[in-house]
């Protein structure tokens, strides 16, 4: 696995834990040589995952669009800076450039990134891992609301399983180096 794309928040969130977190998964990353994509943003998780990632010699890729830029947010010190037209572009190009995708603690535009990978997953679209690093219980909710989907009959098992979740950024990691997509020729029943 080349790079890893980590969704998350443009702020840090009431609990310091959330930062502390993605500072440890940004070290994680450059340890096991793994680049970092993201939104390319200096504030927030954003920043504080490619700040660790940068600290420990790792690569650190931004991907963002145009009018961030010029909002004065995106980072100034990583290894490449991608802008893109606008925020579809961005998904697409952080999508093109990682083997897997994680998320860490975010709002509306982190869930829906997230979304957005996991349906290209169930329609074959990409055969990478996806995961939800589960800083403090944060993602427990949204796991319950997937197994809801499941137990209503709006999502398959075998697609609700394509979403890892841990709370351990080494144990995400190692089951994405092994990651097997599962073959799954019929989407819908």
């Amino acid at each position: 696995m080349r790079r890893i794309c980590v969704f998350c928040g443009s702020s840090t969130g009431n609990d310091p834990v959330y930062a502390e977190q993605a500072a440890v998964l940004g070290k994680l990353l450059a340890e096991r040589g793994i680049g970092l994509v993201y939104g390319g943003a200096s504030v927030g998780i954003m920043g504080v995952v490619a700040d660790a990632v940068l600290a420990a010699g790792g690569e650190a890729i931004g991907v963002i669009p145009e009018h961030l830029v010029r909002a004065e947010v995106a980072h100034q010190g990583l290894t490449e800076l991608h802008v893109t037209a606008d925020m579809h572009e961005r998904k697409a190009k952080m999508a093109e450039l990682a083997d897997g995708f994680l998320a860490l603690p975010g709002g509306a535009g982190t869930l829906e990134e997230l979304a957005e990978v996991w349906t290209w997953a169930q329609l074959g679209l990409h055969s990478k891992p996806l995961g939800l690093v589960d800083v403090a219980g944060y993602y427990q909710p949204l796991r319950e609301f997937f197994d809801h989907m499941v137990t209503e009959g709006f999502l398959r098992q075998e697609f609700r399983d394509l979403v890892f979740v841990d709370s351990d950024p080494v144990a995400l990691l190692d089951a994405f180096a092994t990651y097997q997509a599962p073959n799954i020729a019929k989407w819908i029943k």
